[in-house]
């Protein structure tokens, strides 16, 4: 019979599930043993190569950027470009070593002030606008499940050869209501592929090998 307990102890020949419930282990039946086992031993060689892929990272990271900095002490360059984006090869080309920074951008209020701008135009548009152009900037500002715009999509409305000043303010409101939220880094290695100019990823992601 199964029961409840508030112990962190389990008793020797009972299993503990997920609710808390202890049970004989005579009435476990073999596959949910099976599986018990088979899932643990997973995650117990999934937990070092985690600390081995992070300490890789810290690493690298600290390596790159001393490789930078002395870089810059002896011949008064910095390597990479904006953002801190940098690209290294080893001697022949054959490997490519890439430090990248990706900022998450979000939209403070004065978002609003472009939609209304946008608004106007469209308003008087309606009649002659192209329909996907009307969609695009419908799309623009859908909010997510968070309450979220879609920075992308915004930000793609730049590219529309619109000359309206009510546009053109929307697109200076739109670009003043960006704010930088957080910010990633990655490291992404490559291979080149014989003696041609094409690199292949040499993937640290489980879904990539």
């Amino acid at each position: 019979m199964s029961t409840n307990t508030t112990e962190n102890t389990i008793p020797a020949g009972y299993w503990k599930d997920a609710r808390g419930i202890l049970t004989p282990e005579s009435l476990i039946k073999p596959v949910d043993k099976e599986r018990d086992a088979l899932v643990k031993a997973i995650v117990e060689r999934a937990k070092p190569l985690q600390k081995a892929l992070r300490d890789f990272k810290q690493d690298t990271f600290a390596d790159i950027q001393a490789l930078v900095d002395l870089s810059a002490e002896q011949y008064g360059a910095t390597i990479g470009g904006k953002k801190g984006n940098v690209t290294l090869y080893n001697y022949d080309g054959q490997f490519k070593v890439q430090r990248a920074m990706q900022d998450r951008i979000a939209f403070d209020e004065r978002i609003q002030a472009a939609k209304k701008l946008i608004d106007a135009c469209v308003a008087e548009w309606t009649q002659g606008a192209r329909p996907e152009l009307l969609a695009i900037i419908d799309q623009a500002f859908t909010t997510d499940k968070e309450g979220d715009i879609n920075s992308g999509r915004v930000l793609q409305l730049r590219r529309h050869d619109i000359t309206d000043p009510r546009w053109l303010r929307a697109m200076d409101a739109r670009a003043e209501a960006v704010q930088v939220v957080s910010s990633k880094s990655y490291i992404r290695l490559y291979e080149r592929v014989g003696d041609t100019d094409q690199y292949v990823p040499i993937s640290l992601d489980i879904a990539g090998v």
